[in-house]
């Protein structure tokens, strides 16, 4: 399989801090990969600098082979890459509906009017929303706010999909249900990148993981082998357990 995602030497500071510190892996098309490591290992930094959300202070990324480090989130998102925030970010304002017809609006092919409306009902459905559509996006539940916010996700026809602990605070039930919308999406061929810590959904979801701690890779492999490596097990849980 080729590689959509690479990511070499890949380094954040801030100040005197570094964040991330020459990061390097790639994703192959269509795998769903765990993003792993403690609290301030540098997860959500990386995935802000593959969205754009921050600049590099160092090292590449590339996707399909075009260099997009220091680009723009705007213009990453129109390359292909997506991606969920810890804190749903919807448009409370809005219906269901329109905070998706907001996201197709300016996405890819900048749909508008009836079009927009149509599609957004179809990404809707793909997340079991479309019942909802017309609600308040205030609303909505947790679980539901989560959906709404990958359907605008899915509204930017991403081949990389990133999710930022989309699934924590999800009750056993809801788990599951997220569970298989995620596999449901790699199904179709969209790669996933997933910054997580709910290990039964890590176990259940990607075949590899890559992880980190204190900004730098420590891991990358199949996911029952990277779990047991003595510095992952040291790097989660203290020397005391190693």
């Amino acid at each position: 399989m080729s590689e959509i995602l690479t990511i070499s030497g890949l380094t954040k500071r801030f100040g005197g801090l570094t964040a991330v510190n020459a990061a390097s892996f790639s994703l192959t098309k269509g795998e769903i990969v765990g993003l792993l490591g403690p609290n301030g290992s540098g997860k959500t930094t990386v995935l802000n600098m593959i969205s754009g959300h921050l600049a590099p202070s160092g090292g590449t990324i590339t996707l399909n082979g075009n260099t997009i480090s220091g680009l723009a989130p705007n213009r990453i998102a129109l390359k292909g890459v997506a991606r969920t925030f810890q804190l749903v970010r919807g448009l409370p304002s809005l219906t269901v509906a329109e905070n998706v017809i907001a996201a197709l609006a300016f996405g890819r092919r900048k749909l508008w009017g009836d079009e927009a409306r149509s599609e957004a009902l179809a990404r809707l459905a793909e997340v079991g929303l479309a019942q909802r559509a017309d609600q308040s996006a205030q609303e909505l539940t947790y679980i539901d706010q989560k959906r709404m916010e990958l359907a605008r996700a899915l509204a930017a026809e991403p081949e990389l999909l990133l999710l930022d602990e989309w699934l924590a605070g999800l009750n056993p039930t809801e788990l599951r249900t997220g569970i298989d919308l995620i596999q449901g999406l790699a199904d179709r061929g969209i790669t996933i990148l997933l910054v997580e810590h709910v290990m039964d959904a890590i176990r259940a979801l990607c075949g590899r993981c890559v992880v980190m701690n204190a900004g730098r890779k420590i891991a990358d492999g199949p996911t029952a082998e990277t779990l047991t490596d003595p510095e992952v097990v040291k790097a989660y849980l203290g020397d005391d357990h190693a």
